[in-house]
């Protein structure tokens, strides 16, 4: 995304500036959040923290259909979130790495220090 030319000249760049990663690795960023912000894959992942799983018992864990994990799998694949490994026929899925046990683990504790008042949209008054 480019800065008009007005902007540029008025807040020409600065240390915070020349730390922002590129406008591409932002987006990539973006696209990992993404993943994490569907509840249906969002579950999956939070599974696989406690072990490897095939499709159908991931399904059965995270009560989905084996169609909806297969799509979703595939997803988190592209995108490195979880790793396939393949004993005959079947494939069981685990988390990507490490580094993905931790955006979980931080964002679950992340959840548990927001005060209910940070969650407006979810009122339980009917």
């Amino acid at each position: 995304m480019a800065i008009p030319e007005d902007a540029a000249r008025a807040n020409p760049p600065g240390p915070v500036a020349e730390s922002l990663p590129e406008d591409a690795e932002i987006a990539d960023v973006a696209d990992v959040f993404g993943l994490l912000a569907d509840p249906a894959r969002l579950k999956l992942l939070i599974v696989l923290r406690e072990q490897e799983l095939c499709v159908r018992d991931l399904a059965a864990r995270c009560h989905q259909g084996e169609s909806a994990v297969s799509h979703h799998l595939r997803l988190l694949r592209a995108h490195r979130a979880v790793r396939v490994r393949r004993e005959g026929r079947m494939a069981y899925y685990s988390l990507g790495d490490a580094h993905v046990r931790l955006l979980l683990d931080v964002a679950l504790l992340h959840n548990h220090h927001a005060p209910p008042a940070a969650h407006p949209e979810r009122s339980t008054t009917t």
